[in-house]
């Protein structure tokens, strides 16, 4: 069995390792799309929104209520699509762990 200082220096080692991770998390960009394009919502891998485009064509009154669900919906293409490459990346940090099966690193 190991000892408490090569308990406490993993232990270190991993904290280390999850602060790289999440930093590097907010550095990739994934893009929500929604009406084919129509309205486009960039992200980090993080959740942190980057910055939202809006074709000319939905920027009438009339078009208000169709504009708000695209929006909605580019937003949360772009989440799903964070979460999907966060996970990938965590993943990538864990696998050499010794971690029990469904433990999860907290974010």
């Amino acid at each position: 069995m190991k000892n408490i200082d090569d308990i406490l220096a993993m232990a270190q080692n991993v904290q280390n390792e999850l602060q790289t991770a999440q930093a590097k998390l907010d550095t990739i960009e994934v893009e929500g799309v929604a009406g084919g394009g129509l309205v486009k919502v960039k992200a980090s891998a993080k959740g942190r929104i980057i910055g939202i485009a809006i074709d000319d064509t939905l920027m009438q009154p009339s078009e208000k209520q169709m504009l708000e669900d695209l929006l909605a919906a580019a937003f949360n293409d772009a989440r799903a699509k964070a979460d999907t490459v966060s996970n990938e990346e965590m993943g990538k940090m864990t696998s050499g762990l010794p971690l029990p099966p469904g433990f999860k690193l907290p974010f």
